[in-house]
């Protein structure tokens, strides 16, 4: 039987319109902190309730995206959403105080949520079925080189041209683009009925009809809540790392300046490992790539830690950016396995609430121990909760899938 073709035009299109919504997004992320304080002399407190509220409505939307994505056509959700992810890039430049700067960047933030969802879903439909594992894999590379280059790229612009508004519009017209390439897809929403489906059409419209029905797991994925679980560990040890590692390299390393190559490399090693792990995904070895990840990032954080200089502050990132690359896509691979055909959204907005939730509890609780006992302790807290987030995988979520497995 021949092999079934991964790089199809629909999957190309999704992949594309995936990068520049993370690429609008990095743009713009690095410089916001810089902007509050130069034009509205916000201080640092205030800035980090403005840029939080983004965070904190992302969350909130992925739930009800998920529902959407499942219960009405995906591709006219999908478009939606995309829409007002666009559109709100609009209203930074147009924002003329800091509370209207607030009110926008906080909404922007649930179609920020919303189409991460159902960009990712679509992916998956558009995916042929023998090559999903690897495709979601590859996937993640958009992801990836987007948050490798764009930060770079906002950098050198402001360098030349001071211009915040040029990098507004920029993040405008590449998220746009982002919207035509995913309005070009041209397979239908309507996809072949899984398994554990009725075949017959009364069947078909009575299934629908009780799927539309609002209840807790058409917002989150029960079938999958151990493995939700097993991430907020690791979301919760990389919320720590990137939001105290300038300031703990600083202080505690005397390295400054140098949190661009950090993730830089970092980046690397992401596209590294999934470039390296699609033979794997490819095979269905969903849990042996999932092991490997933990491993890696286990041995990163330690090294981070331990080793406080250049050598550990360096290669710490080699071992977590090739350990979350082989860790992610595992993991959505292996929630999406567990969840039937019409949960696909439910079970995506499951796995990133879940890293959301993991990288709130980092900032909050990592932000307290650092107050309290100082930066090494907060790192070694990060350490311990990614060793114990490994072998809860391997002791009890590897077993807890397997058993659940669908596909």
């Amino acid at each position: 039987m021949a092999t079934e073709r991964l790089w199809n035009a629909d999957y190309c299109k999704v992949m594309a319109a995936n990068f520049t919504l993370f690429f609008a997004f990095y743009l713009l992320t690095p410089l916001l902190p810089l902007y509050l304080s130069e034009h509205f002399h916000a201080t640092k407190d205030v800035i980090g309730i403005v840029l939080s509220g983004y965070t904190l409505t992302a969350l909130l939307s992925r739930p009800f995206s998920g529902y959407l994505v499942d219960t009405y056509p995906r591709k006219r959700v999908l478009l939606w959403c995309f829409f007002f992810f666009f559109i709100f890039f609009a209203g930074y430049p147009a924002a003329t105080t800091l509370l209207l700067f607030t009110i926008v960047r906080t909404l922007h933030g649930a179609p920020f949520g919303a189409v991460t969802v159902a960009n990712s879903t679509m992916a998956i439909d558009v995916l042929p079925s023998s090559r999903r594992n690897e495709g979601i894999g590859y996937y993640g590379l958009s992801n990836n080189l987007a948050m490798a280059v764009a930060p770079s790229v906002a950098i050198f612009i402001y360098h030349y041209t001071h211009s915040f508004h040029l990098l507004f519009w920029l993040a405008f017209i590449i998220a746009l683009a982002g919207f035509i390439a995913d309005s070009t897809v041209k397979k239908s929403h309507d996809q072949p009925l899984a398994d554990d489906e009725p075949s017959s059409p009364a069947s078909r419209q009575l299934a629908k009809k009780k799927h539309r029905l609002i209840s807790f797991d058409r917002f989150f994925l029960k079938r999958g809540w151990l493995l939700a679980v097993n991430m907020v560990f690791f979301g919760f040890c990389f919320g720590v790392l990137s939001n105290y590692l300038a300031i703990y390299g600083k202080e505690v390393m005397g390295i400054t300046g140098r949190t661009g190559a950090y993730f830089a490399i970092l980046s690397a090693g992401l596209i590294l490992s999934r470039l390296q792990g699609s033979k794997a995904l490819r095979e269905g070895k969903l849990t042996l790539n999932a092991i490997e990840g933990t491993i890696l990032s286990t041995i990163g954080y330690l090294l981070f830690v331990a080793c406080p200089n250049s050598i550990g502050y360096y290669g710490s990132a080699i071992f977590i950016g090739l350990g979350n690359g082989h860790m992610w896509p595992a993991f959505q691979n292996m929630i999406i396995s567990v969840a039937r055909h019409n949960q696909r959204g439910t079970a995506n907005s499951t796995i990133l609430v879940s890293w959301d939730i993991g990288m709130g509890l980092g900032v909050l609780i990592g932000g307290f121990i650092s107050e309290m006992l100082g930066y090494t302790p907060a790192f070694w807290l990060v350490a311990m909760a990614q060793a114990l987030g490994m072998l809860i995988f391997i002791a009890f979520t590897r077993p807890f899938f397997e058993s659940r497995r669908l596909e």
